[in-house]
């Protein structure tokens, strides 16, 4: 039972380094940063999960596993608030160079 679930852990750890990578492959392989955002995060944190998921099955019984549940916990908590505010100064940036924003303060077109 024990090699078992060591298996299972180890190729979590496999498939999250998988898709981890192909997160990365497709941060450098997208121009802009509109498009850069969706692998920046969702691939990346689901990677992630995959990895600390596996490692917790390898390290059951250990102290160290509520540590992983935090980082991944903290890792869900946080990807969505980073995106967002990347994709807003990125939106921002791009109308800034389109002339659809005439001054630079803080006040989005068709608002008042």
């Amino acid at each position: 039972m024990n090699t078992a679930l060591e298996i299972v852990g180890h190729v979590l750890i496999l498939i999250g380094s998988v898709i981890s990578l192909t997160a990365a492959v497709g941060i450098l392989r997208f121009r802009d940063t509109l498009s850069r955002m969706h692998p920046a995060t969702k691939p990346q944190v689901i990677g992630l999960l995959f990895v600390l998921g596996g490692a917790m099955l390898i390290l059951r019984g250990n102290i160290d596993i509520w540590m992983l549940a935090l980082a991944g916990m903290f890792m869900v908590l946080t990807a969505p608030v980073i995106a967002h505010r990347v994709g807003r100064v990125a939106y921002r940036e791009q109308l800034g160079r389109d002339g659809l924003i005439d001054s630079d303060d803080g006040v989005w077109p068709n608002e008042s």
